[in-house]
């Protein structure tokens, strides 16, 4: 059976070694915002696929120069991004149903018509 990505499976101290940072700065992200791992009935953090992710994500971008209060608004924007473009999607996807169900209606409402040919003729006087 294959594990979800935001299945929490990890210790802190596993995922800082998967994401390549100290435990101290996953608990100084989630501090400011950044990450918010799933706790245990204990208390105790428990980190996901995605959250491994999102951690290498942070380091890239702060290895980059930006600081985190940047860092923080990037994904923030990133989220607000995906949310519209699911809502452009299912907008999308009604519209064309909509168009669809109209041109059913339209073709179910022609009534076929004998084809003839009538030649007009100038009457003279």
């Amino acid at each position: 059976m294959e594990r979800q990505p935001d299945h929490a499976v990890y210790v802190i101290s596993v995922a800082a070694e998967l994401a390549g940072v100290h435990p101290q700065t996953l608990r100084f992200y989630e501090r400011r915002g950044l990450l918010e791992p799933s706790r245990t009935d204990g208390g105790r953090r428990r980190y996901s696929d995605r959250d491994i992710e999102m951690l290498r994500r942070i380091q890239a971008m702060t290895d980059e120069g930006l600081n985190l209060v940047g860092v923080k608004r990037i994904l923030e924007l990133e989220a607000r991004l995906a949310e519209y473009e699911q809502k452009l999607a299912a907008l999308e996807a009604a519209s064309e149903r909509a168009v669809e169900a109209a041109h059913r209606q339209y073709r179910r409402d022609l009534v076929p018509i004998t084809q003839a040919v009538t030649l007009y003729q100038k009457r003279r006087r």
